[in-house]
């Protein structure tokens, strides 16, 4: 699969939806990941993400304007021990529950399927992120409709190992801007990660588009330490 720059992959979509980075720092000092919201109606625009003990969550940013809360307010990252999740909705905490009943992660995703949005028909996107002892991997998920179709549930995890340094991976949930908003397809594409997390966060919002980005969180986790540095960025303020 080709390296490609996620500065031109986000600038090339208008409209990828949800988006998780996963990867490793060019140093290879550090666990990277990133998660972004975006939204085309005033219900999805309508939120900002707050810190919630060492994860995030999504709150209304005008509580008087929310309509529907079900699929927008969310814990998108939660730490479990070693393990971070990342998830585009509130299977983070179906995966973060069953998980500490010993369940894998993809164990834990069975649980659950496509989010129940007809026609679109939203995919799931999930990461984890595993640090510990100086060793570092993760994995990612997408389960989504099959084409379209809700009586069938595709389900695919992907694993990455000793992940290469200065390199992620990059999984969203729609694929183009078009309607109904067709589904991601394939493995998650490899990106480029560069510079610090300041770099980082700039680069990724920056390439957003400015009518639809709604808000952005990204960590940089020391693979032998564990500490981690986060940076949040809302679109509303």
């Amino acid at each position: 699969m080709k390296l490609i720059s996620l500065k031109e992959e986000l600038m090339s979509n208008p409209y990828p939806g949800r988006g998780i980075v996963i990867g490793k720092s060019e140093d290879g000092k550090t666990a990277v990941t990133a998660y972004f919201i975006m939204g085309r109606s005033s219900n999805s625009r309508n939120r900002v993400f707050v810190e919630d003990g060492e994860g995030i969550r999504t709150e209304a940013f005008d509580p008087s304007k929310l309509e529907d809360p079900s699929l927008i307010i969310y814990a998108p990252v939660r730490v479990l021990g070693n393990k971070t999740i990342v998830t585009n909705g509130d299977q983070t905490d179906t995966i973060y529950e069953l998980m500490d009943k010993q369940s894998t992660f993809e164990q834990s995703l069975r649980e659950r399927e496509f989010e129940p949005d007809g026609p679109n028909y939203t995919p799931r996107i999930s990461g984890i992120m595993h640090v510990e002892n100086g060793n570092y991997n993760y994995a990612m998920s997408i389960l989504k409709s099959d084409n379209g179709r809700p009586e069938s549930c595709d389900r695919f995890t992907f694993a990455y190992n000793n992940p290469i340094n200065g390199e992620g991976r990059f999984i969203h949930t729609y694929a183009r801007n078009e309607n109904p908003l067709p589904s991601f397809e394939g493995e998650p594409k490899r990106v480029e990660i560069k510079g610090n997390i300041d770099e980082f966060t700039d680069m990724i919002w920056s390439s957003l588009n400015e009518d639809n980005k709604v808000s952005l969180f990204v960590r940089f986790i020391d693979i032998a330490t564990g500490k981690y540095e986060t940076r949040i960025i809302n679109k509303n303020k």
